[in-house]
This record gives structure tokens, C-alpha cells and sequence, in this order.
């Protein structure tokens, strides 16, 4: 069994998280095939699919999302699980608190259209170059915060999860 990985990302934040999980599952004695979502490989002889994407104006990034539109029948004769890389550690308290309780409709409607097995929520990076000036400005009046608020212990815990959840 060979599992693929498909990520879109921008800053490459969601570049490493896949990489972490596919890190993970080779350490477990899986084999993983990791490509960028535009330099995907032919579906066909991978029957486990990991597809993740960044997050930017609360949605998917088009590239991710129209893979997944494109491939839906595919992906849904296969084991699938589904990630989002956004900057929900980076909102202060209340609007942190209310990020992590609602998923965005556009990212709900690409994860209802996939049926993936699991689907989970990271924090990436945010720095201020990712950033234009006007995007700069409202970071700022939101009060949020710059930095990496990627969790590997979550990451891990996840992707033994996918593990676990793997089947022939």
C-alpha cells in the first residue's frame, strides 16, 4: 500500500504539515508519495489519500478546492482524510475561541463533497511579508499575532491516527 499526500500551499506551511504525515506513516512502515496538488499523479493506484490545503479568506485555496471538486468520484471509492493549514492560533481569545468552533461554508462544502474519513484543523504560519499592506493593517487591528503556531504533537497525533485508520 502506498498512501498519497496532496497539498496546495502558498507560504509552504501545509507543504511541511504534509510532510510531517507523511514523516509519521513511514515511520510506521508506510509507504507515501507527497506532491503538490497541481503535480499530482495519476489516482489510480493509490487507494488512501491524504488531501490537505492552506486556508486564506476562509476557504480552501482554489487550486485544492477545484481538485477536489474534479476528483470527487474518484476520491470517493477511496480512503480519504482531509486537512486545513489556517491562522486560527494566530486571532486573539474570543475570536480564536469562535474560529475553533466554526469551519468556514466554502472549506464545509469541499469537505462534504469528499466524505473524507477524517478531517482535521491546524494552525500554520503567518508573517508579516505573507501579508499585504491593508492585510498588514487589519492583522493588526484584530490584534493578532505573527508566528508559527503549528503543533507537531497534534500533527503526530493525527497522522497516527490515519495510521491506525488504514486498511488494504
Amino acid at each position: 500500500m502506498t498512501v498519497l499526500i496532496v497539498y496546495a500551499t502558498v507560504h509552504g506551511s501545509t507543504r511541511t504539515v504534509a510532510q510531517r504525515v507523511a514523516a509519521r506513516l513511514s515511520a510506521r512502515g508506510i509507504r507515501v508519495d507527497v506532491a503538490p496538488v497541481d503535480a499530482v499523479p495519476e489516482l489510480t493506484p493509490y487507494r488512501q489519500v491524504v488531501l490537505g490545503s492552506a486556508v486564506h479568506s476562509g476557504a480552501w485555496l482554489p487550486e485544492a478546492a477545484a481538485y477536489a471538486r474534479c476528483h470527487h468520484e474518484a476520491l470517493a471509492s477511496r480512503q480519504v482524510w482531509m486537512f486545513s493549514v489556517g491562522m486560527a492560533a494566530a486571532l486573539p481569545g474570543p475570536l480564536r475561541r469562535l474560529a475553533a468552533r466554526t469551519e468556514p461554508g466554502p472549506i464545509t462544502a469541499v469537505v462534504r463533497a469528499v466524505h473524507p474519513r477524517g478531517y482535521r484543523r491546524f494552525s500554520g504560519v503567518i508573517r508579516p511579508e505573507h501579508l499585504d499592506r491593508r492585510g498588514r493593517i487589519l492583522f493588526r487591528l484584530l490584534r493578532c499575532r505573527y508566528g508559527d503556531f503549528r503543533d507537531w504533537a497534534e500533527v503526530d497525533t493525527w497522522a497516527d491516527g490515519v495510521a491506525d485508520g488504514l486498511t488494504d
